[in-house]
């Protein structure tokens, strides 16, 4: 056994689930006990957990077998910021800072460092608390790969494989009834999922947020496989794509959740100005959270288990303010200010979208 100055830990997973979060769990538990003799307190459903004091000891024994399982045995929300927290008196909702409750839960459970998993919102309040004093680690997790300060994170391959099997199977039935078949895919402001799927898929136009799409030139591409004799068309976009001139579709506003612009409704904004323009019938699917669930690839299985490893490393090292994140092959870490300062966005000149125009893939520009 290893020693290390703490000897006492907490962890939870907050912002949406991801494939590969029990992984990152498991590896926490693992190497936490095994490794530096530190006990390990989970704190359920997000930072929810932390202001209600929802904790429970988590022991090897309760991580067993979860490495193949989808979703997060601790539960998470992506509501609950300790430091915007809602509260309703008379009727009527205010948001306070309940900060002191987490630092007091926190010392009630002798708990001296904190591992946080979760995306940018997540880590955004992860950085609050190591600001306030808080011993905090961090780990990347978003099915959209949108994190700049880590080359790809956990969920996103698992996401990636879910969309590209539900693009071959549009295909199929595309070709079939000789439609055109949109799928929608989530991403939020990054257009990662719908680029590789598409691609790894075989679609005919990908439309993402980094690219605004001219409906005029998608329209044309798929009259121009209808003169080449190809009787159906599959298109892959990205719910944060948008039209030239045009903005984001919202489908509702949440408020006190950590990312509060709900989007959706641009699969069958395409669907409807493709089927006017050229008299094909298009049909719509939105795979929603299908990508988020099932259980994860054998890449991000091993991934998540790198990162929950490097995480207590980090730990044990004393490398407090920081998110795990990887570098190439190689496992690094980052401050955490520098991990939530901006989005990884796909280069709109970058390879993968000069390979998908170079195979005669529309992106609608």
């Amino acid at each position: 056994m290893n020693k290390a100055a703490v000897k006492r830990i907490g962890v939870l997973t907050g912002g949406g689930d991801a494939p590969g979060l029990n992984a990152v769990i498991r590896a926490v538990v693992k190497t936490a006990v095994r490794v530096y003799s530190m006990s390990v307190v989970g704190f359920e459903n997000g930072f929810g957990g932390l202001i209600k004091n929802q904790a429970r000891e988590m022991s090897e024994a309760d991580v067993a077998g979860i490495l193949p399982i989808g979703g997060t045995i601790l539960g998470t929300t992506n509501r609950d910021n300790p430091f915007h927290y809602p509260v309703t008196r008379g009727g009527e909702t205010t948001f306070v800072d309940v900060s002191d409750r987490v630092f007091e839960n926190i010392s009630i459970h002798g708990i001296e460092a904190l591992v946080v998993i979760g995306g940018d919102g997540s880590l955004a309040i992860a950085n609050e608390l190591y600001d306030r004093g808080m011993k905090v680690v961090g780990v990347p997790k978003t099915i959209d790969n949108d994190l700049s300060a880590t080359d790809q994170t956990f969920g996103f391959d698992t996401a990636l494989a879910t969309a590209t099997e539900a693009l071959d199977k549009l295909h199929t039935t595309a070709e079939s009834h000789h439609r055109v078949m949109v799928l929608e895919v989530m991403g939020r402001y990054a257009g990662w999922i719908a680029l590789a799927s598409g691609i790894a898929g075989g679609a005919d136009v990908i439309l993402i947020p980094e690219i605004p799409y001219n409906i005029d030139v998608v329209v044309e591409k798929i009259n121009d496989r209808s003169k080449e004799k190809k009787k159906f068309s599959t298109i892959v976009v990205a719910e944060g794509a948008k039209p030239l001139d045009g903005d984001i579709m919202v489908k509702k506003k949440v408020e006190g959740s950590f990312d509060p612009i709900r989007l959706g409704g641009i699969g069958d904004a395409v669907a409807q100005a493709v089927e006017s323009a050229t008299g094909k019938e298009s049909r719509v699917t939105v795979l929603g959270h299908l990508q988020r669930g099932g259980s994860p690839t054998a890449f991000d299985r091993i991934l998540s288990t790198r990162y929950g490893v490097g995480a207590i490393n980090l730990v044990a090292a004393g490398g407090f303010g920081r998110m795990v994140c990887l570098k190439g092959q190689h496992l690094d870490s980052v401050p955490l200010e520098a991990a939530v300062g901006e989005l990884r966005n796909v280069p709109a000149d970058g390879e993968l979208v000069m390979v998908a125009k170079k195979l005669g893939i529309c992106l609608g520009d």
